[in-house]
């Protein structure tokens, strides 16, 4: 089977290259490809001194957009199934087989990475956990699943979703929407436990000035997207 590791990137010229080092131990099963999101600072010239595979996108698209570049070029490159990996070096790689053991089995369409569910590393901030278990409360009322850490960028997913979101990927801070989505549309979602990292560098795209706005916008997305009819999958 071809797996492809997605690493969406903006502004991480701190953290990019020792994550593509410590993704190359996992080369055996895994390709990478970066998703350079109109970098403002040296992460594309970092990935090309390390001769990584990289996209360098003419526009800042967000982090949506970004992601779906990455499931286009999985799609258009035929691979079975894809990986998102956030390009902060929050998400361990050791992981990677665990995250693609339930669809290898056949028993799920995508899998999460939580860290919620052994609550072992890196817990983020109190603030944040109060909007990750809004949004895993609200899912779980619309869609009837338990997901624990609906924001988690750490993920899985097998051809049918890749092709999927290579046509229909949310445009803003993504992750719940796209559970809403995969769930009104029918695939299986399950859950594997992780532990992820502290960043090392850089700053994180979601600023607590945003938070209120965030949860607003994404809170009506998922209810809009709760309406809408199931698409032919």
């Amino acid at each position: 089977m071809k797996v492809l590791g997605i690493i969406p990137c903006y502004n991480e010229e701190e953290n990019i290259e020792s994550l593509i080092k410590e993704l190359s131990h996992y080369a055996s099963v895994l390709d990478i490809v970066i998703i350079n999101d109109r970098s403002t600072d040296m992460t594309s010239k970092v990935c090309e001194n390390i001769e990584a595979r990289i996209i360098n996108l003419p526009c800042n698209l967000g982090i949506g957009g970004a992601v779906q570049t990455g499931y286009i070029y999985a799609k258009n490159m035929n691979y079975d199934i894809a990986i998102q990996i956030d390009g902060d070096g929050q998400h361990d790689p050791s992981y990677i087989k665990d995250l693609i053991a339930p669809i290898l089995d056949g028993k799920c369409d995508f899998v999460i990475g939580s860290r919620f569910i052994n609550k072992e590393g890196f817990q983020s901030s109190i603030t944040r956990r109060l909007g990750i278990f809004y949004f895993a409360g609200l899912l779980k009322m619309l869609t009837k699943q338990k997901v624990t850490d609906p924001t988690s960028g750490f993920r899985a997913c097998n051809k049918r979703i890749i092709n999927y979101f290579a046509e229909n990927y949310p445009v803003d801070y993504p992750e719940p929407e796209s559970i809403m989505a995969l769930s009104r549309n029918g695939y299986s979602i399950l859950e594997v436990p992780v532990k992820m990292r502290e960043r090392n560098g850089g700053v994180s795209s979601i600023k607590a000035l945003k938070s209120v706005y965030y949860m607003i916008k994404v809170t009506l997305a998922i209810i809009i997207d709760f309406t809408r009819k199931q698409q032919v999958n």
